[in-house]
Order: structure tokens, then C-alpha cells, then sequence
């Protein structure tokens, strides 16, 4: 009977478990909404301003020489790991995680033997597993998505640029996940500043049209590059955030369904240890009638 007692429980357990799996898919299913959405309507504006750089960009005399494409040589770099502030959410964090490591040890392995990379950490996970390896850590922002808006975001991009105009920084790499779907999340990172240099290109030279723009070409490119980058570091945030709940939800699901798998499997095993003490029962009283009989 001690055997059909531990099954109860772990019966029970598992049915707690599954419950708990339950509520949190649920809850990820209804964030995941809400940041498809805002994702769905950050995207079209980001690709229309990006075309309107690249109209300017087809349209001007050589090259441009802004700021904030300035190359230079690469002796302090930032490393901004965007990453969830909690788990149960698969593979999603260790995930970021390597790539940001595979970034470092590929690009910067020189930088960070000599202490002159920084990483800046948006999101718990990521602060904590870095802090425990010994990086050099800037983490005033890891709480951001805790009250993530294009307000808040804005700030940290704004420091972000004002660092690497001030040559804080030399370069400022950004590692996210890109949102697909629910199952699918692309793990990435794309070179925040220096911009690439700014020059039309040959063909596009060739098709130029000649506008009036006031108050010029140049002051609006110095006007929009900050705007489209303020812009990109937000988007950045925004798919990182739907695919954590996208990940979330899916992993969730499949505790779920290995919870059912698993309670099954333990009602067999209850069934069968109940019909085998029943039928032990049985034997003694048939054994101990017979035993009276004779």
C-alpha cells in the first residue's frame, strides 16, 4: 500500500504541475499578442524611413561624412545583450547567451583580455550569467523591459550614441532575438555604431532626381540617421520581447503535454499496483478459507 501512496502523490504533483504549465502558457499567449502587434506596427515604419535614408543616400554628391559613422579603431567596445528576467522559457536565454559569447570570442577576444569591453545587459538572465564570468558590466538598463516603451528605450539609445560620440565607445554591437513565429526565433547581433558609410551607389547615381530639400540633404540625413537608429535599437527590443513569450508559450505547451504523458503513465502504474494488491488480498482470503475448510 506504501507503493499506491507514493503513486497518489506524484500523481498529485504532476497535476499541480500541469495546472501551473497550464495558467503560464495562457498568460504568454496573451503578452505574445500584444507584442506581435506592436511589432506589426513598428516594422512598416522602420522600412519606409530606411527607404527614405537610402533615397537620400542615391541622390547626394560621393560620400557623406557624418559623426556617427566615424571608423575608428576598435579599443573599447560595448556589447548589448538583450535577454528575458525570467526563465521556463526553453532555450531562448542560453541561446543569447552563446551568441553573445561566440560574438565576443570571435570579434573582441583581444578587448576583453585587456578589460576594454563592456557588456550592457537588458534583462536579468544575461546580467546575472555574465556577471558570475567575470565580465566588465554596465547594468543600469537590465531592468528596462520591466517598463518597455519607445520613451524608455530612446534613453538608452541616446546614451548609446552620445557614448560613442563622446569615444566612450568605439564600437557598440547589439545581440537580440529576431521574432518569426511562436517556435521559431533567430538569434542575431548587428553593429549599432559606427553606421556603415554612407555613399550612393553607382547605379543609383545614374537614375538621381534632382529635389529641393530644405534645409538640405545633408541636415536631413544628420537629423534621420539618429532617428532610424533610436528606431532599430526599439525594434530590437520589441522582437526580443515577443519571441521570450513566443518561446515561453511554446515551451509551456510542450510541459503540458509531457505532464499528460507522464500523468498516463502513472495511472497505469496506479492501476496495476491496485490490481495487484487486490489480487493478493484475494489470495489470502481464498488461501485462509481453504486453510478453514481443511
Amino acid at each position: 500500500m506504501a507503493n499506491l501512496k507514493e503513486v497518489r502523490i506524484r500523481i498529485s504533483s504532476v497535476m499541480s504541475t500541469q495546472q501551473i504549465t497550464k495558467a503560464m502558457k495562457m498568460v504568454s499567449a496573451s503578452k505574445l499578442r500584444r507584442a506581435q502587434n506592436a511589432i506589426t506596427q513598428i516594422r512598416p515604419y522602420t522600412t519606409k524611413l530606411k527607404e527614405i535614408i537610402d533615397n537620400l543616400q542615391s541622390s547626394m554628391e560621393g560620400d557623406i561624412d557624418l559623426a556617427l559613422s566615424e571608423v575608428r579603431p576598435a579599443q573599447n567596445v560595448a556589447v548589448v545583450l538583450m535577454t528575458s528576467d525570467k526563465g521556463l522559457c526553453g532555450g531562448f536565454n542560453s541561446n543569447l547567451i552563446k551568441t553573445a559569447r561566440r560574438l565576443v570570442e570571435e570579434k573582441y577576444a583581444a578587448q576583453k583580455a585587456n578589460g576594454t569591453l563592456t557588456l550592457i545587459p537588458i534583462g536579468k538572465k544575461g546580467f546575472e550569467f555574465f556577471r558570475k564570468a567575470g565580465y566588465r558590466i554596465d547594468d543600469r538598463h537590465q531592468h528596462l523591459f520591466q517598463s518597455l516603451s519607445f520613451e524608455n528605450s530612446s534613453k538608452v539609445s541616446e546614451e548609446l550614441i552620445a557614448a560613442f560620440l563622446g569615444k566612450q565607445y568605439d564600437v557598440i554591437e547589439v545581440v537580440y532575438s529576431e521574432f518569426k513565429n511562436p517556435v521559431v526565433q533567430f538569434f542575431k547581433s548587428y553593429q549599432l555604431l559606427p553606421i556603415a558609410p554612407i555613399e550612393a551607389p553607382a547605379e543609383a547615381k545614374a537614375l538621381r532626381h534632382d529635389y529641393l530639400l530644405e534645409p538640405g540633404k545633408v541636415e536631413i540625413i544628420e537629423n534621420l540617421i539618429p532617428s532610424f537608429l533610436k528606431i532599430e535599437f526599439h525594434r530590437a527590443l520589441l522582437d526580443t520581447n515577443a519571441s521570450e513569450h513566443g518561446a515561453r508559450m511554446t515551451s509551456m505547451d510542450k510541459a503540458t503535454e509531457n505532464a499528460g504523458d507522464l500523468l498516463r503513465d502513472l495511472r497505469l502504474q496506479y492501476n496495476r499496483a491496485r490490481q495487484a494488491a487486490i489480487t493478493t488480498e484475494i489470495t489470502e482470503i481464498v488461501g485462509g478459507a481453504a486453510a478453514l475448510e481443511g
